[in-house]
């Protein structure tokens, strides 16, 4: 079943996608996603770690944009993969927690691009739902005319779906291989004269850790399990080398937004930078994560910002520098578009930065929201539940909010506040002595919330027909 399909059988009919683009179509930047899987803020070269060696991006980051206030709109994985596909925070479609899925009716980048004439595809990691045959929310159904992908991580050796067929076992170095396959996509893209879209999600540094020796050899002076996460790591960086040599061989690297980021913050033996909390919290450790943008024809020099950003403003970014405009666009749009940055006129975010990780549990008391055999992978199961009465008060699950140089966090009926510019690492609570901060980002958060709570329960898609 596709996703119109799905629509058709939920009673919503299709959703009335296309696009075009304002920029003449030799003009179009391509689109190059990267994402890895747990590497935290402090696991780069460029941040300062101890002992592993980025070369590949810690170059990017001294020619191209560095973030150095970067954020994953959610603490795990499937989440913030959403938020990228979307802009919109993935509590809004009931992705919670890793091995929650995408839904239907949500629009991804993919999506909004094909109809501009662009080719997509997608390779490596999915995670928003199963990537075989038959299911609304596979890649495919998802906007991407191409895909090589799993429904979780992977390792060295990786099994792999080729368009939702059965999985194929792939020898080699796992970031290599995904990156070989999109230089392959993007290659036939450039041949026919199209603008493309490539989204890589690596499967490293993911547990569990497992390294080429060569990859080791480096860190053979470090505990067993480090050598391993370094290593992974390491291969990545290589490569993201892999792919911007492509990039340039293609003849398309100036006109080429290459955007890397990593998914949360460091799990097991990786580095938060001193950063408070890890994977699975709101804490800076569990969110804030490394960051860049390359693109040559637009920022031709080195810049490095402390404007905060996030996975949520990929997709605004994208559509706004496109000129594109999505008929049936989804609402409300969580992330903001970067393009004045890009530009130099934005020195501070204009919008609060939210974050919330809902008590998604008691969601599997409700009824699926798609068919349940439909969320079956070949990997992973996955769940979404129609959540049919927003909730207007007592929000469960820690949220928190980032506006200007504060962080709000909210834990049940506790209330925090920190001032990340003088206190990154979250140690002093200034919330007794800024009681009217805490209670205009309170009033923030709550509205923020409830609004969350409406886009659960399904308002914000297209209403059924009479």
């Amino acid at each position: 079943m596709d996703r119109r399909e799905f629509l058709r059988a939920m009673g919503l009919g299709a959703v009335a996608l296309g696009a075009h683009a304002a920029a003449a179509d030799g003009a179009r930047p391509n689109i190059v996603l990267c994402m890895t899987d747990d590497q935290g803020w402090g696991d780069t070269g460029y941040t300062g770690h101890p002992h592993l060696k980025t070369p590949v991006l810690d170059d990017m980051a001294a020619t191209g944009l560095r973030f150095n206030r970067f954020y994953a709109a959610a603490p795990v994985c499937s989440p913030t993969r959403g938020s990228v596909m979307t802009g919109r925070h993935p509590n809004r479609f009931g992705c919670f927690a890793p091995n929650w899925s995408i839904r239907p009716e949500e629009i991804t980048i993919a999506e909004a691009l094909r109809p501009a004439g662009y080719a997509t595809g997608h390779f490596g990691k999915w995670h928003l739902g199963p990537v075989k045959a038959g299911t609304p929310v596979n890649p495919g159904n998802s906007g991407f005319d191409v895909w090589l992908s799993h429904d979780n991580f992977f390792e060295l050796d990786p099994p792999l779906s080729r368009m939702g067929e059965e999985p194929q076992t792939h020898r080699g170095e796992s970031s290599e291989i995904i990156v070989a396959e999109s230089l392959a996509f993007m290659r036939k893209a450039t041949e026919a004269k199209k603008p493309f879209l490539a989204v890589v999600w690596f499967g490293s540094p993911h547990v569990p850790y497992k390294a080429l020796d060569k990859d080791r050899e480096p860190y053979r002076a470090l505990p067993e399990p480090m050598q391993h996460y370094l290593g992974e790591i390491a291969a990545m960086d290589r490569a993201m080398g892999i792919l911007r040599k492509g990039l340039r061989d293609l003849g398309v690297r100036d006109n080429t937004l290459l955007w890397f980021c990593s998914d949360n913050g460091a799990t097991g033996p990786g580095s938060t930078g001193g950063l408070r909390g890890r994977k699975g919290s709101l804490w800076e450790g569990g969110v804030r994560v490394p960051g860049i943008i390359e693109w040559p024809a637009r920022v031709p020099k080195p810049v490095a910002t402390d404007v905060r950003c996030s996975t949520l403003d990929i997709y605004p970014t994208i559509i706004d520098l496109l000129g594109i405009e999505v008929p049936g666009q989804v609402r409300p749009i969580d992330g903001i578009s970067l393009r004045p940055l890009l530009e130099g006129a934005m020195a501070e975010r204009p919008k609060p930065m939210p974050f919330w990780v809902y008590a998604g549990g008691k969601e599997a008391r409700n009824e699926s929201y798609i068919a349940k055999q439909a969320l079956k992978g070949v990997w992973r199961t996955f769940s979404n539940y129609k959540h049919p009465t927003p909730a207007t008060e007592n929000f469960a699950g820690h949220a928190a909010l980032i506006d200007g140089r504060h962080k709000l966090h909210k834990l049940g009926k506790g209330l925090e506040l920190y001032d990340l510019v003088a206190d990154p690492n979250e140690t002093k609570n200034l919330a007794a002595e800024k009681p009217d901060v805490v209670a205009r980002m309170r009033a923030t958060l709550d509205e923020w919330q409830a609004s969350v709570e409406r886009s659960l329960a399904g308002l914000d898609y297209a209403p059924k027909p009479e």
